[in-house]
């Protein structure tokens, strides 16, 4: 498999493969589309939960949703009993919304075969496919996979300040436009309207159609039509953002899935520029 996407038919076939490792990345607070509520907690059959605000995120640092140390994804990667060898599925019960934030951890520390299921627990309701009511707690055999950290796939605001005025670095904002353009408040205490400088906005919906993300010519065409460096292909760095790190990974995805590499995720996001005075806004 070349694309970082599973469909709920793969997913199907494959829940009985002994090398899947099936993960529920849902959070509990959606931000930036209309969340889809349900009657009662549900996983698709065989899948195991993170934290993305617990397990898999840096507790002990200043940022909003940090991501996780290499430790916390070892730990967390020996409970799920992921190996060299195994194909991590991650959904997550909004369609497309965490599940990309996760991947691009696991893909950031190193696992290679790690997938998201596209639509997402939605999809695969619509679908009439079985469900049950609790998760799996822990893997029967931990794993022994040890997290290694691409420093090159996260960036901090210092990274985004020193390239502010190379022509070959994009930086795209995932959040709506209204708050990209300081028309809304932010919805954190402190931090202050407006975007970055020289940014782009590629509101995280608009990559997607219903559950699902929508098809690799129209990611192309959306993508190219952003930036100038954008449009000579992929060699390009560039860096997402968002509120604080979780949808940027949305359109961090849809750039992946449209053929771009030297992709990073601006980790601190909004969260961390907008509130640190010294860093420059527009509006």
């Amino acid at each position: 498999m070349f694309s970082p996407l599973v469909t709920t038919q793969w997913l199907q076939e494959n829940l009985d493969n002994k090398r899947l490792v099936l993960i529920d990345a849902s959070m509990a607070t959606v931000i930036g589309k209309e969340p889809i509520v349900y009657d009662r907690p549900m996983w698709i059959p065989g899948s195991y939960q993170v934290d993305l605000e617990g397990g898999l995120c840096d507790t002990e640092s200043s940022q909003i949703h940090a991501f996780p140390t290499e430790k916390q994804v070892t730990e967390e990667a020996r409970r799920l009993g992921i190996t060299a060898e195994s194909l991590v599925v991650v959904y997550d019960n909004q369609g497309i919304y965490s599940a990309p934030r996760a991947w691009w951890i696991f893909r950031a520390m190193g696992i290679k075969h790690v997938f998201v299921l596209d639509g997402g627990l939605p999809q695969w309701l619509a679908e009439r496919r079985e469900v049950v009511f609790a998760p799996v707690a822990n893997a029967a055999t931990p794993g022994n996979f040890i997290a290694n950290l691409d420093h090159n796939r996260v960036q901090d605001s210092a990274y985004v300040l020193h390239h502010l005025e190379n022509d070959r670095v994009t930086i795209i904002d995932a959040r709506s436009r209204a708050r990209f353009l300081a028309q809304m408040p932010e919805p954190r205490p402190g931090v202050r309207g407006g975007h970055i400088p020289g940014s782009c906005n590629l509101p995280f919906t608009e990559v997607l159609e219903g559950y699902r993300f929508k098809p690799a010519s129209e990611l192309v065409a959306t993508l190219t039509s952003l930036a100038p460096a954008l449009q000579s292909g992929n060699g390009n760095p560039v860096v997402f953002s968002c509120g604080s790190g979780i949808t940027a990974c949305i359109i961090l995805l849809a750039a992946e899935l449209a053929g771009y590499d030297q992709l990073s995720l601006y980790d601190g996001s909004w969260a961390d520029w907008g509130s640190d005075e010294s860093l420059p806004v527009s509006n």
